[in-house]
């Protein structure tokens, strides 16, 4: 018996249609192809050698290598020498000089305090120009503030610093502003020390007190021409603050605060001034003073033992309240009903210890509107609601 077999294939009746031989391409459409081609190699190369030279590629963000997965990353990669742009990192130093945020120490020798409680709640989670007037990035044209604080938009971090530098040795004359010494000048109007009659003597305190003494002079005799603080001036000699704050009685300098950088500045008075004033103009003899700082001690310990006393008998009327109480809860638990052995309650009749049974009357509409009903005995009332 013959195997099945595949039946041959029919050959196809129909014939095919040649094609066309394709013309060839233009001089134009060749040189526009062989632009393009160099174009993109040309590109190519230069996305290559960027590579090469930094072997580090962007990507979405993040840093990624451009090599393969299996090769380790270069040091550059990891570097803090070349962080990008976009990393906001307070530790980095700014691309440009006066630009984005100063490096911080990470000792912390300097820091600024913020009082919180006083701050505008930006719902923003950032500082405003007021809450943060030490910013320099936002010091330029701040509303409410002098010229004098105000950074000009076209002035650098760096030169505007040295601006405040070079105006605070001018406040204090030091430095190249320090007043030279002319051995011209007459005898007479030359300013000396009060105490050693040398002529270098500290100009800060010549202009703001008043005083010729020299450096040397204020540390040999500390009892003259030491600093007060307002708070001694007040605790000591007895000064009130209109007296501290007239510039013509009582002239002081004053200093930033060394406690909190947002409180005010300090208010330093010179001793021989404060005590020549409180001596001998308002008191008359220190005798005086003392007369007068012992009397205020006496009044002050006075009033403190009143208060002591006060509260000692708030504390006596809330023990015996106590004590009657817990006497109360005695008798309830030794006597039973309504007899002699029963302690008494609020409410109950003192003659016959009974307890007091309120008998009410009708129930009557009041001026209000409220209905209300009385008790006959004692007159007490209450609100009673209808249905």
């Amino acid at each position: 018996m013959d195997r099945p077999t595949t039946p041959p294939r029919e050959a196809a009746t129909t014939t095919t249609i040649p094609r066309r031989p394709q013309s060839p391409p233009t001089p134009e459409i060749t040189r526009r192809i062989e632009e393009n081609r160099l174009r993109a190699k040309a590109i190519r190369e230069q996305r290559d050698a960027e590579l090469r030279a930094s072997d580090v590629q962007q990507t979405d963000g993040l840093t990624t290598t451009a090599a393969s997965a299996g090769k380790k990353r270069p040091y550059g990669s990891i570097s803090r020498a070349e962080v990008p742009a976009t990393n906001r990192d307070a530790r980095t130093s700014p691309a440009k000089e006066g630009e984005g945020l100063q490096p911080v120490s990470r000792k912390f020798t300097k820091y600024v305090d913020y009082n919180f409680s006083a701050m505008t709640d930006t719902k923003g989670g950032f500082l405003s120009i007021e809450d943060d007037p030490w910013n320099k990035s936002m010091s330029a044209g701040v509303p409410g503030k002098p010229e004098a604080e105000q950074k000009p938009a076209n002035m650098t971090a760096a030169e505007w610093e040295r601006l405040q530098l070079i105006k605070k040795l001018q406040r204090n004359k030091s430095g190249p502003f320090e007043p030279g010494l002319n051995v011209l000048a007459d005898e007479k109007t030359r300013k000396r020390c009060r105490e050693c009659k040398t002529v270098e003597i500290d100009f800060v305190w010549e202009e703001v007190f008043g005083c010729a003494v020299c450096n040397g002079c204020k540390q040999k005799f500390p009892e003259k021409y030491s600093l007060l603080t307002k708070t001694e001036c007040k605790e000591d000699y007895l000064l009130t603050d209109p007296e501290l704050r007239d510039p013509e009685l009582l002239p002081h300098l004053s200093k930033p605060n060394p406690h909190k950088s947002h409180w005010h500045d300090m208010m330093l008075f010179l001793r021989y001034q404060v005590e020549e004033y409180a001596i001998n103009q308002k008191w008359g003899s220190a005798e005086a003073l003392d007369a007068e700082f012992e009397k205020r001690e006496q009044d002050k310990k006075r009033r403190k033992e009143a208060k002591f006393k006060e509260k000692l008998l708030d504390l006596k009327r809330k023990t015996r309240t106590e004590a009657f109480r817990r006497n109360n809860a005695k008798g309830d638990s030794s006597g039973s009903g309504s007899g002699p052995g029963k302690a008494a309650r609020f409410g109950d009749v003192i003659g016959d210890r009974g307890k007091h049974a309120h008998e009410w009357g009708r129930t009557v509409e009041n001026a209000e509107g409220m209905t209300v009903k009385t008790c006959l005995t004692c007159g007490s009332q209450v609100e009673v609601m209808e249905f």
